[in-house]
């Protein structure tokens, strides 16, 4: 069967730019040194409680001396990448334009541009022993539930993946739980590839000790 060429090419030149991205920003990050991704909303105005949370992980994180990577637009991503910059740390965003987030923020060290997110969502996977996912949206559950599945399958190796904000999550546990737990759609253990918090001092203790677990060096 003859193929169509017309069809193909768009897909061809799709691949190519999505593998170049990819590319792109290992040549970038290779030096990065230990990473946390912050995933979250960025509707989140900085008036909120999980603005200024966020921006405290920042900090915290900078101040042990990883890298914050976020998504490097407003709201959650500003916020923790704002904390990690004003720390002196390596504050890495990964930008892509949508319409909620058409402009960086201004709180970068790195700052990688791209246009799909199968190479952006990649790249975080790429780079952190860590995932903090603060509320977000369907943006920020797609980051999630990657997360999950890649650990899940083993493509990634288990590491923290911290859920911060009980009164948020709590109804996504139960639902997890009640749901795909209870009529076997998931294993016992899966639930526990993750876990909530409120308290910032106990995700501190969960990344440092998977760090000093694994023998890594800061």
């Amino acid at each position: 069967m003859a193929i169509n060429q017309q069809a193909v090419a768009p897909e061809i030149e799709r691949s190519t730019q999505i593998m170049s991205e990819m590319v792109r920003a290992a040549e970038t990050l290779t030096n990065l040194g230990l990473a946390v991704s912050v995933f979250g909303s960025a509707r989140i105005k900085p008036s909120s409680s999980y603005y200024a949370q966020s921006q405290a992980l920042g900090r915290r994180l900078a101040e042990a001396g990883l890298a914050v990577i976020a998504g490097g637009g407003p709201g959650i991503m500003e916020a923790a990448n704002k904390g990690a910059f004003e720390a002196g740390g390596h504050s890495v965003g990964l930008h892509i334009k949508v319409a909620q987030e058409a402009q960086a923020n201004q709180y970068l060290s790195s700052q990688l541009d791209f246009d799909h997110f199968l190479s952006r969502k990649s790249t975080f996977f790429q780079f952190s022993v860590a995932y903090i996912v603060l509320p977000g949206g369907f943006g920020t559950l797609d980051e999630l539930f990657e997360c999950l599945t890649l650990v899940q399958t083993r493509r990634i190796a288990p590491c923290p993946i911290i859920l911060v904000g009980k009164a948020f999550w709590g109804g996504l546990v139960d639902w997890l739980r009640d749901q795909l737990l209870a009529n076997g759609l998931v294993d016992a253990c899966d639930p526990d590839l993750f876990t909530v918090e409120d308290d910032l001092d106990a995700v501190m203790v969960q990344i440092n000790h998977h760090i000093q677990k694994k023998g890594l060096e800061v």
